[in-house]
């Protein structure tokens, strides 16, 4: 399977994504500049954290204009799995690819800490690792991660069971404590949570206290590709 990173100026996560792609998937990944349209014949496209464009205007606002993105709206109309991470979940809903938008946290502060979620859908392209009500651990590092929608948006992703990742506290502020949606065909996702920052158990001494909880996101994507395969 090939994986395709999405690079705009100022993202700051991709050698995470792609790490999780070549490091614990053991798959090819290219990275995808955000003035090129080609998207080399990708299997999938990771948009991953960071500032892109400074997070000028609005976080994501401007990078929905990038080249790249019309070549990444045509590959998700075609059916491909797209997968947005905190900036790129901003994307997501910039380029109306996802539904909402991310505002400033409640605190009004940058907050980076390990939250815990939990599972509300694992019938997706990005979850089906993972057992429903499961609770895991993810790091987040955002701004503006607080996620908002029109009541009746809101009622038709819980409706419909778009809400993948739900927070178990409300650390940010976002509607119904949501932490990661998909669009209604399931393959679009976006969240603010880092799974590719949780791969490899840690202990305390060594830097951290982490599961490895991250790693379902992306084998659930194998998952899905090795099934449509099949």
């Amino acid at each position: 399977m090939k994986f395709g990173v999405v690079v705009f100026p100022g993202s700051n996560c991709e050698r995470d994504m792609a790490d999780a792609v070549r490091l614990h998937l053991k798959e090819e990944c290219v990275f995808l500049w955000h003035d090129q349209t080609d998207l080399q014949g990708v299997d999938c496209v990771l948009l991953p954290g960071g500032f892109s464009y400074g997070d000028y205007l609005r976080s994501g606002a401007i990078a929905r204009f990038s080249p790249v993105m019309e070549s990444v709206k045509a590959f998700a109309d075609k059916g491909g799995p797209v997968l947005g991470v905190c900036n790129g979940f901003q994307v997501l809903t910039e380029a109306h690819l996802l539904p909402g938008a991310l505002m400033k946290n409640s605190s009004l502060r940058f907050q980076c800490d390990a939250v815990d979620l939990i599972v509300e859908n694992n019938h997706t392209t990005f979850s089906s690792a993972y057992q429903a009500g499961q609770r895991i651990t993810l790091p987040i590092a955002h701004g503006d991660g607080n996620y908002y929608a029109e009541p009746e948006v809101i009622q038709r992703l819980e409706d419909n069971h778009q809400v993948v990742f739900r927070y178990a506290d409300n650390v940010n502020g976002s509607v119904n404590r949501i932490a990661g949606i998909c669009n209604e065909r399931g393959n679009v996702m976006g969240m603010m949570p880092h799974p590719e920052r949780n791969l490899w158990p840690t202990t305390p001494a060594n830097g951290g206290n982490w599961t490895g909880d991250g790693r379902g996101v992306f084998d659930s994507i194998l998952k899905f590709a090795l099934e449509q395969v099949g």
